[in-house]
């Protein structure tokens, strides 16, 4: 992996990855000339005891544009900058100009609840200069790539003192709200472990000091031997769609072996991992015979510079189709008590997806 560290204009970084040596790139360019001058805040929920982020100003960012005005394509005219210079580049991250949580946050205004700054970071990550691509189309040595970029991500940023958990995760397609359709994701770090993560923190390090195993490590041991769900099967790596799946066609990847963060991945398994990414990427389009929207979501260990043996990496997706007619919202039930109401069998999902076949070499 090569690396090349930038400063934007505005006082942004950006840091561009790539599979070959980089050169003949200088400056980076920005939309932006000042720094934004706001900052986003917190304030507590008085009934269920969790943050939450205020940043209005994102409400100004960029949403939908037209080909020509897309701010992820490479700069052609530098009159008219975008985030992104020309050059041999695979892969890039820079911060996002409209975070919900920023470094050095302003105190928060005055409220009735508690409120707290909106420290943390939050990053855009470019995964091809390809516009038209996506990362199922990205060759299998881009798309690792791409996970020693998280790796590096989860390092730089989670060794903040003030960050506790890194999440990096894609919104694809505008089902599930995504303003820009150039492929990319985001990295969010929190100053604390978020909720979802923290509940299934919870349940891990509860199993494992019972098992002295891992939750997730046992499940997938349980998925392979039931083999009805598999989706791939490689020597390191495993996609199925769980057992108690709480959406139609949602798959997990994972590591069969724990590993607690991308930093911690061998070769082999960064491999095999990147193939399983791939696999079922390929298998969503195959299935729809168009772009397939999802949520993709990687948890990890937190960053508390602790040891966390009851940590498994690994990736949900979260598609909102119910069937090939209609779109799956959350309803009452989810939204309101937090029970899922499934009226698909993630055994009939799975065969689904098994009975596509793909060519992740091709």
């Amino acid at each position: 992996m090569h690396t090349l560290q930038l400063t934007k204009p505005d006082g942004r970084s950006l840091t561009l990855y790539s599979r070959a040596p980089l050169e003949g790139i200088a400056d980076a360019p920005s939309p932006f000339l000042e720094p934004l001058g706001r900052s986003p805040h917190l304030r507590r929920h008085p009934l269920r005891d969790e943050w939450i982020t205020y940043a209005a100003y994102r409400q100004d960012r960029t949403f939908l544009p037209p080909p020509e005005y897309n701010p992820l394509a490479v700069t052609v005219d530098p009159a008219a900058p975008t985030e992104l210079p020309q050059g041999a580049w695979d892969v890039a991250v820079f911060d996002n100009r409209f975070p919900s949580l920023a470094p050095g946050a302003d105190e928060a205004p005055p409220s009735i609840v508690e409120t707290a700054p909106g420290t943390g970071k939050c990053e855009v990550v470019v995964f091809t200069q390809d516009r038209l691509s996506s990362l199922g189309r990205l060759p299998l040595s881009h798309i690792e790539l791409l996970l020693q970029v998280w790796a590096d991500r989860t390092a730089k940023v989670g060794a903040g003192t003030d960050i506790q958990y890194v999440l990096p995760f894609e919104n694809r397609g505008a089902e599930v709200g995504v303003t820009l359709h150039h492929p990319h994701g985001q990295i969010y770090a929190y100053p604390s472990v978020p909720p979802v993560p923290a509940r299934m923190q919870q349940v891990a390090q509860a199993y494992y000091e019972r098992t002295g195993r891992g939750v997730l490590q046992d499940h997938i041991a349980k998925e392979i031997e039931d083999a009805q769900r598999l989706v791939y099967r490689g020597e390191y790596a495993v996609v199925f769609v769980p057992a108690a799946a709480r959406y139609p066609y949602e798959v997990w990847v994972a590591t069969i072996d724990p590993v607690a963060t991308f930093c911690d991945l061998s070769g082999p398994q960064r491999a095999d991992l990147a193939r399983a990414l791939k696999t079922v990427l390929m298998k969503y389009d195959a299935l729809w015979h168009r772009p397939f929207p999802y949520l993709m979501a990687w948890y990890q260990a937190p960053t508390d510079g602790r040891p966390h043996p009851e940590s498994h990496l690994h990736a949900e997706f979260y598609p909102p189709y119910r069937t090939r007619e209609r779109l799956k919202y959350l309803a009452g039930t989810e939204i309101a008590a937090g029970w899922f109401a499934m009226d698909a069998l993630p055994e009939d999902k799975a065969l689904e997806l098994q009975q596509i076949h793909v060519d992740v070499d091709a």
